[in-house]
């Protein structure tokens, strides 16, 4: 089992910045992918990005240029840093850890982008 907990989360002004936390314990040599996901108001949950146990990279082309997920593995913590955001970033953030036998989430971080 892995357990996640996500936070970072806030309020923000159109153009700033926040970063996400996300704080893995349990079973982590399962881990091969973590990632970020978010779901708006009335819309499906989206993936975000993810980063692989290998250290590649993938995000959503909304967050290509704007953010970037990264890791530290000594501390068991991937973040997901947000330049430039916009009210349309404005959702819950959940972070996810993808493996053997796990699919674990965490509980999710509101993001508010508003002026």
């Amino acid at each position: 089992q892995v357990q996640l907990v996500g936070s970072g989360g806030g309020l923000v002004q159109p153009g700033g910045a926040l970063r996400l936390s996300c704080a893995a314990s349990g079973s982590i040599s399962s881990i091969n992918v973590m990632g970020w996901y978010r779901q708006a108001p009335g819309k499906q949950r989206e993936q975000v990005a993810i980063i692989t146990r290998g250290g590649s990279t993938s995000y959503t082309d909304s967050a290509k240029g704007r953010f970037t997920i990264s890791r530290d593995m000594a501390r068991n913590t991937v973040y997901l840093q947000m330049n430039s955001l916009k009210p349309e970033d404005t959702a819950v953030y959940y972070c996810r850890a993808l493996g053997v036998g796990t699919n674990s989430w965490g509980q999710g971080t509101q993001v508010t982008v508003s002026s």
